[in-house]
């Protein structure tokens, strides 16, 4: 089954804007291991410290699109991290992993997870993968807890023929506004961008935080 593209869900955006160079199945691509990291230290440094900063000390962290590495502060303790990719190998690689699942989230964008039980999440340097990215954000919303952080961060690498058309047109500000619109629609109502390295001295890095609605009376 082809992926669904997620063209109706952004009217505004033009024909194709979710379309990949490579349209071969995603499996494919992701079955051989890749045990490397995709920004530099200093990067990785800067991301380890929002995520100190932002995440919850104890809670169930969902670390979505992950690899054999989170960025998770070594001196933080948290109750469960539960890990997503498309490589076994990789997740199990993962020493911060508490368990994991392989999903396409491309051909099936419904987590396996309960409704409101996970604390925080991110998607490190995932999300221009993504081509239903209203679909897996919302059901990603539907799983954590009110007012729970998901911190989207993302540089100017990818995998070019893998990231969607959309991502590809665009530079740093428009990454980050485009997020922004993905978790604006997602129904993320506290946004927050903020830039984590300029690339000066390195990977550039920015972090697009969103927090999931919070409890409240239902609207009728």
């Amino acid at each position: 089954m082809a992926p669904m593209s997620a063209e109706t869900d952004f009217p505004e955006f033009p024909p194709g804007a979710f379309a990949k160079v490579d349209a071969g199945d995603d499996g494919e691509f992701y079955e051989q291991a890749r045990l490397v990291t995709h920004i530099d230290a200093g990067a990785i440094a800067a991301l380890t410290d929002f995520y100190r900063e932002t995440l919850p000390a104890g809670g169930v962290l969902l670390d979505l699109m992950s690899s054999w590495v989170s960025h998770l502060p070594d001196d933080v303790a948290y109750a469960e991290v539960i890990g997503h990719g498309m490589n076994a190998d990789e997740l199990a690689a993962n020493p911060r992993l508490s368990r994991a699942f392989v999903q396409d989230l491309n051909r099936d964008p419904v987590l396996p997870l309960e409704d409101a039980s996970i604390d925080g999440a991110m998607i490190c340097v995932g999300i221009q993968y993504l081509q239903r990215p209203l679909n897996v954000l919302t059901d990603l919303a539907r799983v954590l807890k009110p007012g729970a952080p998901l911190v989207v961060s993302f540089s100017n690498r990818c995998f070019p023929t893998k990231a969607v058309a959309v991502w590809r047109a665009l530079d740093g500000d428009g990454h980050a506004r485009l997020v922004e619109l993905y978790l604006g629609r997602a129904g993320f109502p506290d946004i927050e961008i903020r830039v984590l390295s300029d690339g000066r001295r390195g990977d550039p890095l920015t972090v697009v935080t969103g927090r999931a609605r919070p409890a409240g009376p239902q609207q009728t």
